[in-house]
C-alpha cells in the first residue's frame, strides 16, 4: 500500500492521565485504504494511543491530522462525526438492548435512508447476527459482542475504523473470524483500519504496515512482512 494518501497522521504525540505521560512523541501514520497494526507489550501505551486519536485525553503536545485537517481541539462527538469510529477493548455494547438496537445506535450519525443497507452489509459480514437480531446483546457469546461491537462501529459509516484488541478472550476459531472479517472488509470496501492487537502474529500478518510501541514510544515501524521477520520483534512479541 505505499504512495497511498495519509488518511492520519501524528507527529510528535504526547497524552497524559494526570502528571503521569502516556505517550512521549509518538510519529504515526496511516495510509488510505491500510491495515496498520500496532503492537506492543500491555502498558505500551496502544490504547491511549486510539483514545488520544478520539480526543480522550487529548494531546497535549503534537499534532493530529485526519483527512488534512488537525483535529487536537476538537471534542470527541465532532471527531466521530468526521468519520473515526473505535471499537474499544472489552466491546462495550449496550447489553440491555437487542442486537438491532445496538445497530441503531451506531447509525445515529447516519442519513436513515441508508439504514437498510448498512445494515445488510454488517448482516452479510456476520451471519450470526441475523439471527440474533431480537437477543439482548449481554446474552451474546463473546465472540458474538465483539461482532457486533465492530458492526455498531461500521454503522456509523467510518473512513477510519479503530480496533483495539478486538480478539481479546475469543477462542482461537472464532479471534479467526474476527480476523477474516477484518481482511474482507479492507479487500473489498476499502476499509482504512488502526488495529491494536496483543496476538501480534495474526495481527502483522493481516496489515500492510506496523508499529512496535514500547512505554510511550514508537521503537520500530515497518511492513508487516518486516516486522514478522524482524529479530526483536521475534523473541519479544512473537515467541522466538
Amino acid at each position: 500500500m505505499s504512495g497511498a494518501a495519509n488518511l492520519l497522521s501524528l507527529a510528535g504525540v504526547h497524552s497524559f492521565y494526570g502528571t503521569i505521560e502516556a505517550l512521549k512523541g509518538v510519529d504515526l501514520e496511516v495510509g488510505e485504504g491500510e491495515i496498520v497494526a500496532l503492537i506492543g507489550a500491555n502498558g505500551a501505551g496502544k490504547s491511549t494511543l486510539l483514545m488520544t486519536i478520539c480526543g480522550r485525553p487529548a494531546a497535549r503536545q503534537g499534532t493530529i491530522r485526519f483527512a488534512g485537517r488537525d483535529i487536537v481541539a476538537l471534542p470527541t462527538f465532532a471527531i466521530v462525526r468526521l468519520g473515526i469510529a473505535q471499537v474499544p477493548e472489552g466491546r462495550r455494547i449496550f447489553p440491555r438492548m437487542t442486537v438491532f438496537e445496538n445497530l441503531q445506535i451506531g447509525a445515529g450519525l447516519v442519513d436513515p435512508v441508508r439504514f437498510e443497507e448498512d445494515l445488510e452489509r454488517v448482516m452479510s459480514l456476520f451471519p450470526i447476527l441475523r439471527q440474533r437480531r431480537q437477543q439482548r446483546g449481554g446474552t451474546l457469546s463473546g465472540g458474538e459482542q465483539q461482532m457486533l461491537a465492530i458492526g455498531r462501529a461500521l454503522m456509523s459509516r467510518p473512513k477510519l475504523l479503530l480496533l483495539d484488541e478486538p480478539s481479546l478472550g475469543l477462542a482461537p476459531l472464532i479471534a479467526r473470524q474476527i480476523f477474516a472479517a477484518i481482511a474482507e472488509l479492507n479487500r473489498k470496501d476499502g476499509m482504512t483500519v488502526l488495529l491494536v492487537e496483543q496476538k501480534a502474529q495474526h495481527a502483522l500478518r493481516l496489515a500492510h504496515r506496523g508499529y512496535v510501541l514500547q512505554t510511550g514510544r514508537v521503537v520500530l515501524s515497518g511492513t508487516g512482512r518486516e516486522l514478522l521477520a524482524d529479530r526483536e520483534v521475534r523473541a519479544a512479541y512473537l515467541g522466538g
